[in-house]
């Protein structure tokens, strides 16, 4: 029972794969299932004994991503470092998920506006309230480093959105044929935002 199971889960990871790759390269509304299906190698009617819905599919992967900045963010609050260390962590964190995800990442970014937007409890609203709760901490930590003097007193909102813009076009650039290596660019994104380009 459980060999035949097996199969069917690496079929519908291999859709997911699928999708988001087809996401990034046609958008959301212009992809449809068909085209998904040919990728895939199954007919459409077959492709829904896998999958739900397109919706299912960016739903997922929109989800997916937005937990492993949840993790992240977790993670950095747990450990006993100081605020810039916390921030230099999450700065890591973002080049970390845009190296390893960048597919999945470019959905994540760039196609969630067309998530479901209907009732209360729509896949939009719950998305949204992830990402800003996920904001909110950053923004915190941003705040405390102000307090205790480490970092420069301005406006909070100015400085997380800038930290989240300077990282957030790294899916589209990075390739591992770069000759820069991500830990060189954990060090120079954050040396930039923490520091400037002054000598």
């Amino acid at each position: 029972m459980i060999e035949k199971t097996k199969p069917k889960k690496r079929k519908k990871e291999a859709i997911y794969e699928a999708a988001a790759q087809l996401f990034r390269e046609k958008g959301y509304k212009a992809a449809s299932m068909r085209d998904l299906a040919e990728r895939v190698d199954l007919k459409v009617s077959s492709l829904y004994s896998h999958i739900g819905s397109k919706e299912e599919l960016l739903q997922k992967i929109c989800f997916d991503n937005a937990q492993l900045f949840v993790e992240g963010m977790n993670l950095v609050e747990g450990q006993a470092i100081s605020t810039i260390e916390k921030i230099k962590a999450l700065i890591a964190l973002h080049v970390d998920i845009a190296v390893k995800n960048p597919t999945s990442v470019t959905v994540f970014n760039d196609e969630w506006k067309h998530l479901t937007s209907v009732g209360k409890n729509s896949n939009l609203s719950a998305f949204l309230k992830l990402r800003k709760d996920y904001e909110n901490r950053f923004q915190e930590i941003i705040i405390q480093g102000i307090k205790e003097g480490a970092l420069k007193n301005i406006n909070s909102n100015i400085a997380l959105y800038t930290i989240l813009t300077s990282v957030r076009w790294l899916h589209d650039w990075y390739k591992p044929t770069r000759s820069i290596q991500p830990e060189l660019l954990k060090e120079q994104i954050a040396g930039l935002l923490l520091n400037g380009l002054a000598v």
